[in-house]
């Protein structure tokens, strides 16, 4: 069953809010494409080394690829913030609350720091969301502040504050080597008049520009994708439990399961009891069948989660060395079963990034441009603040974190005004970090509050 089937096999009213939330996330992902890529164009634009039209065109198809060929481990980091479960277990109303509010308050933090020209970070906003959504779920139901996976917060929380002062410090320390290695003083001043960069830095920021706009769309286009998934996951939560799509991974599932046992026998290690348990569920499950489609639907669930805690448990047991790169091969298969991105969900989230990044850039170019920094961008600022950002951002997005592209290249600028004696504007700066300071709580409360009222009201 495709998900054209699955979703038509649902009643009216759901139907509908899974339209509804499908373009709340798209539009999220386009919004996202005009907030933060604005960054990915400043240097290029302020430096005239591109017009404005060229540089949103050329980006937002550097922000297409990315997305493409970026990959799905951001996406599942996103995914797994939330414990999904709550999702299944929860009334279809809650889950359709939880979902909604969650874009909707994604969706109004960002417009409205959009229109005051604010930089800030759209990952914020998106795992504030979610966080708000889990944490107020599991209040209202009583079980405390069980709703988030907080071991995964941790680990995303972590990425997203060490992340700007990377950039600012690498930022700057790139400018200050590129000054004690090209003597050329046009590169360090503010261009005046119809002045543009030599040719070769013309090449460095072009370049440039597109290492961000790439990693943008690879890095924050997986974010995109996750909260496309957990839109089908609230509403189609048996479709998209297990990778129907590929009747060889049943099979598959069945050998790494064999194969953990035999790796961990040879050990002399055994599982936890609830690992054992888990591995005979997805032995029994899978026993005679030749795809997870044969897999009753409402037993779906139950083994994604089975192997979902499987692939945890095996991968933390004490082992040797060699032992571990044995069981690797077997964990990816696991993986493989129960992570994974239908197509259409990339190409929609790849077109809604890279249509947004081609209209309302402006509110945020000129914050990064001229009012970080008490003096106009230079040409070397420009090269030092985006090579950082695109270094910082695809290590980010192969390591499977999220980070702000928004934060990592606002900081870049303001190290290199730092660096070059340019000085910043603490107004602007001040009100960059308040906005940084209350994203993640505002979202928090936003999604949450809207959640709490979607609750009262569906009943």
């Amino acid at each position: 069953m495709n998900f054209w089937d699955a979703a038509l096999s649902l009643p009216t009213g759901p139907l509908v809010f899974l339209a509804v939330a499908l373009a709340v996330a798209l539009a999220f992902e386009f919004i996202n494409g005009f907030h933060d890529t604005a960054n990915a164009v400043t240097t290029v634009i302020y430096t005239r080394t591109l017009k404005p039209t060229p540089a949103v065109l050329y980006s937002g198809l550097l922000n297409f690829l990315g997305v493409l060929l970026g990959g799905t481990m951001i996406a599942f980091s996103i995914v797994n913030l939330l414990p999904v479960d709550l999702l299944i277990e929860g009334t279809s109303r809650a889950a359709l609350v939880m979902v909604l509010s969650l874009l909707v308050a994604g969706v109004v933090w960002n417009l409205g720091t959009w229109y005051l020209g604010m930089p800030v970070s759209s990952s914020h906003t998106l795992i504030g969301s979610i966080l708000g959504v889990g944490v107020a779920n599991s209040l209202l139901s009583g079980a405390g502040l069980s709703g988030v996976n907080w071991a995964k917060a941790g680990e995303v929380g972590l990425a997203l504050l060490v992340s700007p002062l990377v950039g600012f410090g690498l930022a700057a320390l790139l400018l200050l080597l590129l000054k004690s290695l090209v003597k050329e003083p046009r590169l360090y001043r503010p261009p005046v008049g119809d002045d543009r960069p030599p040719g070769w830095i013309r090449g460095v920021l072009v370049a440039t520009c597109g290492g961000v706009s790439f990693a943008h769309g690879s890095n924050d286009g997986q974010k995109g994708m996750g909260l496309v998934l957990l839109v089908l996951i609230g509403f189609l939560p048996f479709h998209y439990a297990v990778n129907v799509n590929r009747p060889e991974l049943a099979g598959q599932v069945t050998a790494a399961v064999g194969g953990i046992e035999s790796v961990l026998a040879k050990e002399k290690v055994e599982l936890p009891p609830a690992a054992r348990a888990d591995l005979d569920a997805i032995r029994a499950a899978l026993a005679g069948k030749a795809s997870f489609a044969d897999v009753e639907e409402k037993k779906r669930w139950e083994v994604r989660q089975a192997i979902y805690r499987l692939r945890k448990d095996a991968a933390g047991v004490p082992v040797s060395a060699a032992a571990r790169d044995e069981l690797k091969p077997h964990l990816r298969v696991l993986g493989e079963a129960i992570e994974f991105v239908p197509l259409w969900v990339v190409v929609c989230t790849a077109l809604a990034l890279g249509v947004g990044t081609t209209v309302g850039y402006k509110r945020i170019v000129v914050t990064v441009a001229e009012k970080i920094g008490k003096t106009h961008l230079t040409y070397a600022q420009g090269a030092a603040a985006e090579t950082v950002a695109a270094g910082t951002i695809l290590v980010a997005a192969v390591t499977g974190l999220p980070v702000s592209t928004t934060h990592v290249l606002s900081s870049g600028v303001a190290g290199t005004m730092v660096a070059n004696g340019s000085g910043v504007q603490g107004g602007t700066v001040r009100k960059i970090l308040l906005a940084w300071a209350l994203t993640l709580p505002a979202c928090v409360l936003l999604a949450g509050g809207l959640f709490a009222v979607g609750r009262l009201v569906a009943g």
